[in-house]
């Protein structure tokens, strides 16, 4: 990853690479972070670059499972060399990865073995792991940047490992995975729910912790250094914050494991109408917020005998509209409903709002029996969504960075699709 260009420079970088390990599980400093993560910046492939060639081993994860190929494509090419032996980074992520495999088995044991056959550390941003990912699950396959690796193992205790483990056990794609993988990670820090607040704030505010918007602001207002490599979100969870209420949240995330079972229920029972509804609405905790409105006690509907039926038609029209999927915006249907129900019908009580719009959900999405359908208004529509997500699996399949066995688990997906 280095290329010398004097002497005494490359013996600086190369001291600065070897200590200490980027492995290492001990925390670390904001100074340390960003000089590793400065000199494991995502590379542009250099010309000629084959992604075939690099460091790899196979190995025996689980006693009954496949063995998954660990590699590091242009380990030389790179200059990872320099710093590093091939070996000992793939005996350490093959580690990580059998203990994520564990922990994941251990919080959701009757999930499927995930099937994971590949691993690929991934020093070059591209088509699939953009600079602005810290990892990407493609098809039985996890991709992961160097620095990704070093935050991961030194700032979030493997939650990014353990959250692309999650994605592969998933049968489909789309905003109801993301929800359902974040839900995994809150559990182990609360943090996690701050950090990606949209796909739990309306719930945890309407009936865990009305507080939770204070403590958003109070979040993210504490300030950070723009001149670091060190991504916002985490220079913010590595700043010390407030231990009694993160204590609180911790508490209310665990009377929320119902709620969070009954995400990772409907995300496998309904995942191609998940997905389509996660983009079509672009409410991304749409899937949460309809398991509360199953699960949870509702305000009196007699509190809203006034507001009801014109609130109702506001959120019905929004939720109904296909300017996402046929358009391609990116219109947050529940905030825009939501905001119409603060402007137009001046219900400026915020968890008045959120009554009507779980009130909503319920009459919308549960039926009589109490168990949830996720109809979907328009059937043509859905079945444009799947058509064009099996034309964007099958123009990725032709990257020339695609392995063999992403595109055998490309297939594989494509002929389980309606």
């Amino acid at each position: 990853m280095i290329r010398y260009r004097s002497l005494m420079i490359g013996i600086f970088l190369l001291l600065h690479c070897l200590t200490p390990s980027l492995f290492a599980k001990e925390k670390i400093g904001l100074g340390e972070l960003d000089r590793l993560i400065k000199i494991h910046k995502p590379k542009k492939p250099v010309e000629g670059f084959d992604v075939t060639i690099g460091a790899q081993k196979s190995v025996q994860l689980l006693a009954n499972g496949d063995p998954t190929v660990f590699s590091i494509p242009g380990f030389k090419a790179f200059g990872c060399s320099g710093c590093h032996q091939a070996n000992d980074l793939l005996d350490l992520s093959a580690n990580r990865m059998r203990q994520t495999l564990q922990r994941l088995n251990s919080i959701l044991p009757n999930l499927p073995p995930a099937p994971l056959k590949q691993f690929i550390i991934q020093s070059w941003s591209g088509e699939l792991l953009q600079p602005w990912q810290f990892a990407h699950t493609t098809f039985d396959s996890v991709r992961i940047s160097p620095g990704a690796i070093l935050i991961d193992s030194r700032v979030y205790g493997n939650a990014t490992h353990l959250h692309e483990t999650l994605h592969l056990t998933q049968p489909f794609l789309g905003a109801a995975n993301e929800l359902e993988a974040y839900g995994l990670n809150i559990r182990s820090d609360p943090k996690f729910l701050i950090l990606n607040f949209p796909y739990f704030s309306d719930t945890v505010t309407a009936y865990f912790f009305p507080r939770f918007p204070e403590i958003l602001d109070r979040f993210f207002a504490r300030p950070i250094r723009e001149d670091l490599n060190i991504p916002k979100e985490v220079q913010w969870f590595l700043i010390p914050f407030d231990e009694k209420n993160l204590k609180v949240l911790s508490n209310q995330i665990k009377n929320m494991e119902p709620l969070l079972k009954e995400v990772e229920r409907l995300n496998r029972k309904f995942p191609i109408e998940a997905a389509y509804l996660g983009e079509q609405t672009r409410a991304m905790s749409l899937l949460l917020d309809i398991a509360a409105a199953k699960l949870l006690t509702l305000p009196d509907l007699k509190e809203f005998e006034n507001e009801r039926e014109e609130a109702f038609s506001i959120l019905e029209q929004q939720f109904n509209k296909l300017d996402n999927t046929r358009l391609g915006y990116r219109i947050d249907r529940k905030r825009e409903a939501l905001m119409i129900l603060t402007y137009k019908m001046k219900i400026k009580d915020s968890q008045k709002r959120l009554g009507l719009y779980f009130h909503f959900l319920k009459n919308k999405y549960i039926g009589p029996d109490g168990e949830v359908n996720l109809k979907i208004v328009n059937v043509e529509d859905l079945k444009k969504f799947v058509q064009e997500k099996r034309l964007q699996i099958t123009r990725i399949m032709k990257s020339k960075y695609f392995t063999d066995i992403e595109r055998q688990g490309a297939k594989t997906m494509l002929q389980s699709l309606p």
